[in-house]
C-alpha cells in the first residue's frame, strides 16, 4: 500500500485566518519515540481534540502530522460552531428513526457546549464568541417545513424559537417567509483556537511531529505497526486517523462523498446590522448561504457548494462563487457587501444523513478513523474524541453506534 490516506490540495487562495497571530505550533521534524499507547494521524483541530481528550491520563500519545500543525482543512474552516445537523431533525427521524435521530442533535448540542466550557476553562485568546443562530427559510425548507421542524426540536427537548414572516422583518428586517432561532451556537478564529489546544496538549506531554506522513499501518502480534514516509517504524496500541478530509483509503465508499465550497471576507468594520454580532445565520436552500461576523467587523459569508472534489481548485470559480455570495447577501441584507479582503475555497466530506463516520474501521484492529463532518467540523470533532477516546480508555460510549461506518 503505497498511500494510506488520499493525499489531496485541501484550499486554494488565502484564508482569513493565515493571516492572524499565534497561529504557529512549535513540533518535532523527527521521531524520537518507537512505541506508544496512542499515534494520533493529523494535527488539525480534530486531532489537537483528541490528544486533549486522551492526555494527562499516563499514556504515551504521539501525533503525525504530513503538513505542520493548523495548515490543513482548519485553515479553510468558517467557524461557525453549531449544533445544527445540516439534516433537519425532521427530515432525519424520517431517515434514521426517532430516537437515533433525536439523540444525534442532542448529542450535538452537548457537544458544542462542552467545547464552550473547554474554552472558557483554556482561555484561549481566539476570537470565542457565543452566538445565536438564526435557520431561514429557503428554496429547500419553507414555512411549513420549518414549523415541523420546531416541534421535532421542541419533541426532542432543544430549545428553539419559530418566527414567522412579519416578526422576521420587524427584528431583523429579513424577507423571508420564516425562521427557527436558536441559543446553542458560537464563534472563533479556528487556526488560534486549534494553536491554543495543541499548546495545552504538549503541556500535557503529548508529542507532535510535523512533516511526516503515516504511510500504511499493519496489525503486528497485538500492536499497530504504522509505517512513516522518512522510513521509522512506530508501534502503538491504538492509531487514530484525524485527517479530515484525506481520508482513509479502506473506507473511502462508506456513504461518504466529497464536495467543494466558497468563502469570503469583508474588510474589517464592515457596515452591518447591528444583531450580526450576535448571530450565526444559514439557510434552508441548496445550495445554501451562511454568514456571521467577528469582532473586527469583518462579514465572513460562504456556500455555493458543489458536487465536486476539485472545483474549489478552480481560480475563475473563486471569482465567480465569491460575485454569487456577495449578491446574495446584499439582497438579503439590504446592504451593498463590498469587494472582500480574503476569498477561498476548500473541499470537504458529506454523508447522506449529515452525520459524521466515527469509530473503528473495519478489518483494521484498534485503529479508528473520523470523517464526514459536512458543515459541523469543530462539533463533531468533539463528538470524535469523546467516542473514540471513550473506547481506547476501555469503555463504550452510549451513542457510539450512531456515528459507526455504516
Amino acid at each position: 500500500m503505497e498511500k494510506i490516506t488520499r493525499k489531496r490540495k485541501l484550499r486554494s487562495n488565502r484564508p482569513l485566518w493565515s493571516n492572524t497571530r499565534h497561529i504557529k505550533v512549535v513540533a518535532q521534524s523527527r521521531i524520537s519515540v518507537d512505541k506508544v499507547d496512542v499515534l494520533i494521524v493529523g494535527a488539525g483541530i480534530g486531532g489537537a481534540l483528541m490528544a486533549l481528550s486522551l492526555a494527562k491520563r499516563d499514556m504515551k500519545i504521539l501525533v503525525v502530522d504530513r503538513r505542520w500543525p493548523v495548515q490543513g482543512s482548519t485553515l479553510a474552516s468558517t467557524a461557525m460552531i453549531q449544533h445544527e445537523i445540516d439534516v433537519p431533525l425532521h427530515q432525519l427521524t424520517t431517515m434514521i428513526g426517532q430516537d437515533k435521530a433525536r439523540r444525534a442533535w442532542q448529542r450535538s448540542a452537548r457537544a458544542v457546549e462542552a467545547l464552550i466550557t473547554l474554552i472558557d476553562s483554556l482561555g484561549i485568546d481566539c476570537g470565542f464568541e457565543q452566538k445565536k443562530s438564526l435557520y431561514l427559510s429557503g428554496n429547500a425548507y419553507g414555512a411549513r417545513a420549518l414549523r415541523l421542524e420546531i416541534d421535532a426540536r421542541q419533541a426532542a427537548g432543544i430549545s428553539a424559537r419559530f418566527l414567522k414572516s412579519a416578526c422576521l422583518r420587524e427584528e431583523f428586517g429579513l424577507n423571508r417567509t420564516a425562521a427557527i432561532e436558536s441559543d446553542i451556537s458560537a464563534a472563533a478564529n479556528p487556526a488560534q483556537l486549534t494553536a491554543g489546544l495543541w499548546r495545552k496538549a504538549q503541556r500535557d506531554g503529548v508529542s507532535l511531529i510535523g512533516d511526516t506522513e503515516i504511510t500504511d499501518v499493519r496489525s503486528v502480534e497485538g500492536w499497530n505497526a504504522a509505517a512513516t514516509s522518512t522510513g521509522e517504524i512506530i508501534l502503538a496500541k491504538h492509531v487514530v486517523f484525524c485527517t479530515g478530509y484525506e481520508f482513509l483509503d479502506v473506507v473511502a465508499h462508506q456513504g461518504h462523498r466529497m464536495v467543494s465550497t466558497w468563502a469570503l471576507a469583508t474588510k474589517p468594520h464592515h457596515p452591518r446590522p447591528d444583531w450580526l454580532k450576535n448571530y450565526v445565520l444559514w439557510e434552508a436552500s441548496d445550495p445554501y448561504l451562511y454568514f456571521r461576523s467577528t469582532k473586527d467587523g469583518r462579514v465572513i459569508v460562504g456556500g455555493e457548494d458543489e458536487e465536486s472534489a476539485t472545483a474549489f481548485a478552480d481560480p475563475i470559480k473563486l471569482r465567480a462563487k465569491s460575485q454569487i455570495l456577495r449578491a446574495k447577501l446584499s439582497a438579503l441584507l439590504e446592504i451593498p457587501i463590498g469587494e472582500p479582503d480574503y476569498l477561498w475555497a476548500a473541499p470537504f466530506g458529506i454523508t447522506s444523513d449529515g452525520l459524521p463516520l466515527i469509530g473503528n474501521v473495519p478489518g483494521l484492529e484498534n485503529v479508528y478513523a473520523v470523517m464526514g463532518y459536512g458543515g459541523n467540523g469543530i462539533t463533531y470533532s468533539q463528538i470524535a474524541a469523546e467516542i473514540v477516546s471513550s473506547e481506547i480508555l476501555g469503555y463504550r460510549d452510549p451513542d457510539s453506534e450512531l456515528f459507526a461506518f455504516r
